[in-house]
């Protein structure tokens, strides 16, 4: 199919925005409160809300979809798309009931296994980043729009890299990364902000010894690979997308 990549950028934005504003109209209620565990949960309504908002935006698109809430859609069914639309309606579940803002709603579009553009947006931040591969990366806020710069070469040997890491102890392996680098000094970022951070040039890498699934990297993926960024295996792979089994291998984005 021939398409239009800025007008699906245009849904992509359109769509986050308005799953994020759903996404908000749950978080600042007064039924917060309520029992996390139950099955009305403000969390679950929150990605539901956000779910159906991204749904109704991207399904006139005629391009299929495969968000967290579609994770059973069968292989052979999934296979034959080379195009596809990979959502997640809320990444950052911990963060959202902590209610420290550190979540976000994530849409990227796939083609042949590869994210060539995405919209990561954080509801409670203000902030929305997009990009789309050959043509750079944005963020937008408050109104304010600001191009991210290309990404250069990391130096693993410089001292001090900064090294994104989560607020949840750190494995073995995450230690055994940091005792490579020289004096690196970590910093804290909840859900796909983990990337977006060296996006903003805020931090120079995230390692990830920890399980993921596409759709909580296909989005911020898009947005690095616009930047001239990686996120690839330990072995130097990228990340691919609309696999039979839809776990992350362990990766690094720098």
């Amino acid at each position: 199919m021939s398409m239009d990549l800025n007008q699906l950028l245009e849904t992509a934005k359109k769509a986050s925005t308005e799953a994020s504003l759903a996404i908000l109209s749950v978080y600042n209620s007064e039924e917060f409160e309520v029992d996390h565990k139950s099955d009305d949960s403000p969390l679950t309504k929150a990605d539901r809300r956000s779910h159906e908002v991204i749904m109704e935006h991207l399904k006139g698109t005629g391009i299929p979809i495969l968000s967290e809430e579609g994770r059973n859609i069968p292989f052979e069914e999934r296979k034959s798309w080379s195009l596809l639309w990979i959502v997640d309606p809320l990444d950052g579940t911990k963060e959202f009931i902590k209610r420290n803002g550190e979540f976000t709603v994530n849409i990227a579009l796939v083609e042949n296994g590869k994210p060539i553009l995405g919209v990561v947006q954080a509801p409670v931040l203000g902030k929305q980043y997009f990009g789309v591969v050959g043509k750079g990366g944005y963020m937008s806020e408050g109104g304010v729009l600001s191009k991210l710069k290309q990404k250069k070469e990391i130096d693993f040997s410089k001292m001090g890299l900064k090294v994104v890491g989560s607020r949840s102890h750190l494995n073995n392996d995450t230690e055994t990364f940091l005792n490579s680098l020289n004096y690196p000094e970590i910093v804290s970022m909840g859900s796909s902000l983990k990337f977006m951070m060296i996006a903003e040039g805020i931090a120079d890498i995230y390692p990830r010894f920890a399980p993921t699934m596409e759709w909580d990297t296909a989005a911020a993926h898009a947005i690095m690979s616009s930047l001239g960024g990686l996120v690839e295996t330990p072995e130097g792979e990228p990340l691919k997308y609309n696999k039979e089994d839809l776990l992350n291998p362990y990766f690094r984005v720098y």
